[in-house]
Parts: structure tokens; C-alpha cells; sequence
């Protein structure tokens, strides 16, 4: 009998010190909210201040509660609706922002949209470390959404910037992954470049720097994208990267197109 009142007295007192725990909490959590809600009225002041100074802004408005600013209204640009929250969350005493701004600038057609945003995109990072990266866009009531793979980061961030400035970009959506760090993965772009430009068949490809036959790899599997002249070309494309030392597999996506529909990114 004194064995079963053991147990129920360590049992209440494990649940003594739970509820003390969370009521514990639950002051933190109210004090730090409490603190927070202090100086609203000094980020309202900031907030409108710093909108009003910027005249992409005059249709933007904020409101505060506990730390955190409400961005409401109207932009032209898409990058004008980030630059908003950056510009909001930049300033003192702020704990978050909720962007609900509106991209209200012109209406393009979502065929139009996307094509204009394919023949920017061509030309992002032109150079060597283009062949490296692929990004494929889809627009639907202009919302963007890009997907692909960039070795860096640094040809994702200048790609989305690209979209960010097109007129009629109401909203990205971003699904761009970065390569993993691998030196395994790096000897076999170097080798599957060298061998595919190497190729006198395929060696024009490497002339139009907005055009090249992208080679992305991942652990060690490699996939071909972007556009070229016959199937012939595709099938040697895809026999030279086979031939790579050290590639498990080649999954070859290259489109054959004429080369006035060419939308290779």
C-alpha cells in the first residue's frame, strides 16, 4: 500500500513540475510580447517614414502589433513588394514582417510573360559557369515559377532578380536547388564539358555563350538540358557524356528545336 502512495506522489509532483515549467513559459513568452508591443508606436513612426521617403512606396502602408509589421497595398514591380520588406525589416526593434502587398503593374498574357522571361533568362551568367546551372520557368495568372539546379547560388540570385524586374511578374515561386560541395561532382563537369565541346559535331554549341548544353550533375549522375539543331546532335551529346569516367548514369532532356524556337536557359 505505502509502494502504490509513492507512485502517485512522484507522479503528482512530475506533474507539479510540468505545469510549473509551462506557466513558466507561458510568462516568458507573454513578457517578451509585452516588450515587443512597446515600441510600436516608435516602428509605426520608422516604418512610415522610411515608405514615404521612396515614391515606389506611395501606395504601401503598415501597421504594428507586438513587433510586427503589416506591409497592405499596391507596387508596380514584384522586386518593389520585396524591397518594401527588406526596407521594413531592416529597422530597429522590428521582430518580423508579413508582406501582403499587391503587385498591381500591367497584365502580360502568361504565354508572353514566359517567353519574354525565357530569352532574359538565356543571358544570366553568360560565361563558363553557365554550362553549369539550368533554369526552367512556367507562368500561370503571373505567378512564376522557376525550378533548376545552380552550382553557386550565385546565377539562382541573378535569375530571380531578372524575374523580379519583369513587368507583370505578379508573384515567384522559387524551387531552385543549390549543388551540393563535391569535388567528385566537379571532376566530372570537367570532364563531361571537355568531352561533349570537345566533339567536333558538338563544339558549336559552345559559340553562342546564351545557348550551351547545360551539364548538371548530382552525386555523380548526370543530366543534359537545353535545345539542339537534330536528334543526331542529342544522341552524340548523350553517347559523349556516357562515356564520362566516374558518371553513374546520363539522363539526356535536350530538346531537339529549330533554332528560331530555341528557349534553352
Amino acid at each position: 500500500m505505502t509502494w502504490g502512495i509513492g507512485v502517485n506522489k512522484r507522479g503528482f509532483l512530475k506533474m507539479a513540475g510540468s505545469l510549473l515549467a509551462v506557466g513558466l513559459m507561458s510568462a516568458s513568452l507573454w513578457a517578451d510580447t509585452s516588450s515587443a508591443a512597446r515600441y510600436d508606436g516608435q516602428i509605426q513612426g520608422a516604418v512610415s517614414k522610411k515608405l514615404e521617403s521612396k515614391s515606389q512606396f506611395s501606395n504601401v502602408k503598415a501597421s504594428v502589433e507586438d513587433g510586427i509589421v503589416t506591409l497592405t497595398g499596391t507596387v508596380d514591380l514584384y522586386q518593389r513588394k520585396l524591397d518594401a520588406a527588406k526596407a521594413a525589416r531592416k529597422l530597429a526593434k522590428v521582430q518580423g514582417v508579413r508582406n501582403l502587398i499587391t503587385v498591381a503593374g500591367p497584365n502580360v498574357p502568361d504565354a508572353q510573360l514566359e517567353d519574354k522571361l525565357a530569352t532574359k533568362l538565356r543571358y544570366v551568367r553568360v560565361g563558363y559557369d553557365n554550362t553549369f546551372d539550368y533554369f526552367a520557368i512556367g507562368v500561370k495568372d503571373g505567378v512564376v515559377t522557376v525550378e533548376g539546379q545552380d552550382r553557386t547560388g550565385v546565377g539562382k540570385d541573378e535569375a530571380l532578380a531578372e524575374i523580379a524586374m519583369m513587368p507583370g511578374v505578379k508573384d515567384v515561386v522559387d524551387k531552385i536547388s543549390i549543388a551540393p560541395t563535391s569535388n567528385f561532382d566537379d571532376q566530372i563537369r570537367l570532364r563531361a564539358l571537355r568531352a561533349i565541346y570537345g566533339d567536333s559535331v558538338l563544339g558549336k554549341y559552345g559559340m553562342d555563350p546564351a545557348r550551351p548544353i547545360r551539364i548538371i550533375v548530382d552525386n555523380g549522375h548526370v543530366t543534359l538540358y537545353g535545345s539542339v539543331d537534330s536528334t543526331m546532335d542529342k544522341q552524340i551529346a548523350g553517347m559523349r557524356a556516357g562515356q564520362v569516367f566516374g558518371a553513374f548514369s546520363v539522363d539526356n532532356q535536350l530538346q531537339v528545336e529549330s533554332k528560331s524556337n530555341q528557349q534553352g536557359m
